[in-house]
């Protein structure tokens, strides 16, 4: 209820984009639906892996939806690319609502269950995206920053399904090993590159740009964050060279690795 809350200001300042406040009902449906659905043996009788296996699949949906529809924004409307400060249309103006509503509700699944001490870089992460997308609701600057922003989530996909085959024991299975190349692939294709086409634009736009401080800093943090998830990424699945230890009485590994 707080998502629509806090997004119902915004419909009434852009009436004419559509039914945003529902974003955050949707991913709360979402969220219930999912866990009525059946889970592997090996996350059933574990409390922190049914949590987390929820988590991911609330994630993964997410990921599916908004990473087509970032694509489609650029695909229809090229200028996204170029006027990332000025241009948005009410496609990718929803686009943002609806991921707001979804980061909103992810930080607080996190923050109301047992395990929020090994997520708080999860949680920071969250924070800065939201004020971000928030800021671009607001404003309208940035939608089109955002959207490219969200180009990540085609990786999402991959990564959170190497997570949830993890946490079903599944690391040895072929599936795993293609899941493992794609998410490579598209990390360096989807989120590194995204993440780095920004920072470019916003140091070479610096002087021009709203609030540029304040969101040079945000994309160096985010940068430094995904660079190191791309490190523990290569070590643990391309590098293994230290034993593998199972998740125990909220063990944070999965989060980390």
């Amino acid at each position: 209820m707080c998502i629509l809350l806090w997004l119902l200001p915004i419909r009434r300042r852009h009436s004419q984009v559509g039914p945003t406040p529902q974003s955050g009902l949707h991913t709360g449906v979402v969220h219930w639906i999912l866990q009525t659905l059946p889970r592997p043996k090996a996350v059933e009788h574990d409390a922190f892996r049914a949590w987390k296996w929820k988590n991911l699949s609330v994630s993964m949906v997410h990921s599916l939806v908004t990473g087509s529809w970032a694509i489609t924004c650029v695909v229809l409307w090229p200028e996204t690319l170029y006027k990332i400060y000025s241009f948005y249309t009410p496609h990718s103006y929803l686009l943002i609502c609806f991921s707001t509503g979804y980061f909103v509700q992810d930080a607080c699944d996190i923050i109301f269950s047992s395990y929020t001490r090994g997520a708080w870089e999860f949680l920071l992460h969250h924070a800065m995206v939201i004020w971000c997308f928030l800021y671009a609701l607001y404003t309208k600057h940035y939608v089109a920053g955002t959207v490219i922003a969200l180009f990540v989530e085609v990786n999402s996909i991959f990564l959170h399904m190497r997570l949830m085959l993890k946490l079903a024991g599944a690391q040895s299975s072929p599936f795993y090993a293609v899941n493992k190349m794609l998410n490579l692939f598209t990390y360096i294709t989807f989120r590194l590159s995204a993440q780095f086409y920004l920072t470019w634009y916003i140091v070479q736009n610096y002087t021009g740009l709203d609030h540029g401080v304040y969101f040079m800093t945000t994309m160096m943090l985010m940068n430094t964050m995904i660079l190191i998830y791309f490190y523990r990424l290569l070590r643990a699945d391309f590098f293994p060279n230290h034993k593998a230890h199972p998740v125990q009485n909220g063990s944070t590994k999965f989060l980390k690795d």
